[in-house]
């Protein structure tokens, strides 16, 4: 099957329950995901697994995949970038970005199971993560990329990275306010970071080449509900072409023949959310000659050499699939998670509010 064109109502349980199972049988014992059978794990991609999971409704095993998290946060709130069986290893910094996503994932289980415990029981580990990240915010807004081992920052910004710390905040506002705490201060860094976002390019990139050749720096802010609307559109028309190959998928890089099954997935969320449906639905179709027998889907493939590479099936491609499965079809009550913001963001942030949260950091 080359082509599947997903619509609102039909989710293709049957189809994807494989790729739910692909997940499922990847899973350590002790909760983690990593990226396939004896390799590596990540906070990040663990968690983009672990919401595949959630849609999959394989609620224990998503559980038991935070509970991994709970277990492995550093006392102050942090994970370190990488892991491999029970043991961490590439201690010499942790991403700030990667820290931050509990906060998107614990929220998302929480809109399609309506679990109050779970919220309550794990909001503790997304304060103190989205605290420690918040530690590492700029004076101009911006979130530094990295942490050094023994906690200084790593002075510069990823688009990226601080697009997807900006949904976090969202998600660990939303959390907090759900259980009926306060998150003003919160809501400050994420009003400022969306800020410096939108108005501020110079606070990014500054002592390495721009990341313009990725394609994350294009859809990203769309995705993360950094740009919207018309801004959106006019965003997504204007390097369509330079990463968007017809009938394969989205370019990891504007100059390498390489499309990535995630990014593509990821791409699909941000034509949603700019109002791109048919674009959205057309490009999503195209994924599904990646998925191998046993449920799980190529990271990559090279159009020019017509080779599958690497050849790797990674549980937070499986995961992605879901996703952008989910919101196309709107299967679960996290399905416009990624398509719509459910902040009311203001374009800047006051001197005075940026002076508050600087101090209750």
């Amino acid at each position: 099957m080359k082509n599947l064109l997903l619509t609102k109502g039909f989710f293709p349980e049957s189809l994807l329950r494989p790729t739910v199972n692909y997940i499922v049988q990847t899973q350590l014992a002790n909760g983690c995901i990593p990226w396939f059978a004896n390799g590596k794990a990540d906070p990040w991609d663990h968690i983009e697994a672990a919401m595949g999971l959630t849609i999959g409704g394989e609620y224990a095993a998503a559980q038991r995949a935070y509970q991994w998290l709970v277990q492995e946060q550093l006392p102050d709130g942090s994970w370190w970038a990488n892991y491999l069986g029970d043991e961490a290893v590439d201690k010499n910094h942790r991403e700030t970005n990667f820290i931050a996503y509990i906060a998107t994932g614990v929220w998302h289980y929480f809109l399609v199971t309506q679990d109050v415990k779970f919220l309550l029981d794990y909001f503790p580990a997304v304060q103190k993560a989205i605290d420690f990240v918040l530690r590492y915010q700029a004076p101009t807004g911006e979130i530094y990329w990295a942490v050094a081992e023994d906690g200084s920052p790593k002075k510069d910004a990823l688009v990226t990275a601080s697009s997807s710390i900006y949904k976090s905040l969202e998600c660990a506002i939303l959390c907090a306010e759900q259980l009926g705490f306060n998150a003003n201060h919160w809501r400050s860094a994420h009003q400022q970071l969306g800020n410096t976002l939108r108005h501020h390019p110079e606070c990014f990139d500054r002592t390495w080449e721009p990341k313009i050749r990725f394609s994350m720096d294009w859809f990203y802010p769309i995705l993360t509900g950094v740009v919207e609307g018309k801004a959106a559109q006019q965003r997504i028309d204007e390097k369509w072409k330079t990463f968007v190959e017809n009938n394969i998928g989205c370019l990891c890089v504007s100059d390498e023949p390489w499309v990535t099954v995630a990014e593509s997935c990821e791409l699909t969320l941000a034509l949603l959310a700019a109002g791109e449906h048919a674009k959205a639905v057309n490009l999503f179709s195209w994924l599904f000659q990646f998925k191998d027998e046993d449920g799980g889907y190529w990271t990559g493939y090279n159009f020019c050499d017509d080779v599958i590479w690497p050849r790797e099936k990674t549980t937070w491609t499986a995961g992605a699939i879901l996703l952008a499965a989910d919101a196309l079809t709107e299967h679960t009550g996290a399905a416009q998670l990624f398509l719509q913001s459910a902040l009311a963001d203001e374009a800047t942030v006051t001197t005075a509010d940026a002076a508050q949260r600087k101090t209750e950091h």
